[in-house]
């Protein structure tokens, strides 16, 4: 059950930092791991009261249950691995494709969510433009203010009187975000596949378990008595 809160977790992370990032990637597949990873832990809670159930019952149906049940669990893990792999390949291209409309979308003086989204990014990712800060030049939020200055969300942390300016470019941050979205996003995609490569791993020791209990139930004449009602002769 404490994987099960685990697997929930780590799908839960994915949506709440992919939410941060949605402005920069169109393919709402690339959440698909993160949802099978979610419904994956939910199962996992369900198959643990079985387990415990079956374990205190001593009931062989109920552990034949449970180790059918793991098997198709340790199946869905295995392609929430090869998702997050064939997704964490399409990131680049994702973000590549879009983010030169958001940028190109950036309005600063009543920002809408994309142009937040920009903001957002500039300052957690500490980048500015999508190479780098003279990519502002070419937009049309940087030609209608005429002032020769890029958002303040450029502004190093510790450029105290920075006001965007291409005058100090010193101030600015230098590294382009495209780069380092692509990187945030393929680093959460591996956390998925992390934890999916992990609780896999578990949950072939807990067929492992569950078979060697089934079959020394199934040798156990005490226990075939029991079963069946039976009495020693």
């Amino acid at each position: 059950m404490g994987a099960a809160g685990i697997l929930c977790y780590v799908g839960a992370y994915v949506f709440i930092t992919y939410d941060d990032y949605d402005h920069f990637f169109e393919d709402v597949y690339t959440l698909i791991p993160a949802v099978v990873i979610i419904a994956v832990g939910a199962l996992l809670f369900i198959i643990g009261l079985i387990g415990c159930c079956a374990t205190i019952r001593e009931s062989r149906c109920g552990l034949a249950t449970f180790v059918i049940i793991l098997l198709l669990v340790f199946v869905t893990e295995v392609v929430v691995v090869v998702l997050g792999y064939v997704y964490r390949a399409k990131v680049e291209n994702e973000v590549d494709r879009s983010i030169q409309k958001v940028y190109k979308t950036y309005n600063g003086t009543n920002p809408d969510a994309a142009s937040r989204a920009i903001d957002y990014v500039q300052r957690q990712l500490h980048c500015c433009g999508i190479h780098n800060y003279s990519d502002w030049e070419n937009t049309d939020w940087f030609k209608e203010t005429k002032n020769q200055s890029v958002p303040l969300s450029c502004c190093r942390e510790t450029a105290s009187s920075c006001n965007g300016s291409l005058a100090h470019p010193s101030d600015l941050y230098a590294e382009g975000c495209e780069a380092l979205v692509v990187k945030k996003l393929q680093e959460i995609m591996m956390h998925v596949i992390w934890a999916a490569l992990a609780f896999a791993a578990i949950q072939l020791l807990g067929m492992l378990c569950a078979c060697i209990v089934l079959c020394r139930r199934s040798r156990d004449p005490a226990y075939e008595l029991l079963i069946t009602g039976g009495t020693y002769a």
